[in-house]
């Protein structure tokens, strides 16, 4: 389920608005990704963490860059530029580029959701060939 953003109230969003949202949509898509095949239960919470740490997603933003538009890449850009300082244990310029990717999904769950799941779909199919 999506919530239609009109392009007037989407321009007052913050990047950081648009990466709360993200964040779900991210979290989410990780959760589905882990739960086949069955497993325990703790298995499936340790796979979700992994790879929603801020730096596998500085990993995966950096994948999909060359695969994103002007568009996207500027989304990005302001979703960098908003990061806030984050966690001591975590680079700053690392936990900027996980706000980043964060803002860009959660730009794209509001405005394009079939733009989100290819990219999604891309994402998924890079973190099962790694880590295999």
């Amino acid at each position: 389920m999506t919530i239609a953003v009109s392009s007037t109230d989407l321009q007052r969003l913050s990047p950081l608005v648009l990466a709360h949202i993200g964040d779900a949509v991210f979290e989410l898509s990780m959760r589905t990704l882990s739960m086949l095949p069955p497993q325990r239960l703790q298995t499936y919470h340790q796979q979700v963490v992994q790879r929603v740490r801020a730096e596998t997603q500085s990993l995966y933003l950096a994948w999909l860059q060359p695969q994103l538009t002007d568009a996207e890449r500027e989304i990005v850009r302001r979703g960098r530029n908003a990061a806030p300082r984050g966690p001591k244990r975590v680079d700053p310029a690392i936990y900027q580029d996980a706000t980043a990717l964060e803002a860009l999904l959660g730009y794209l769950y509001l405005t394009d959701t079939n733009r989100l799941e290819t990219l999604l779909l891309r994402l998924r199919d890079y973190i099962q060939t790694s880590e295999v």
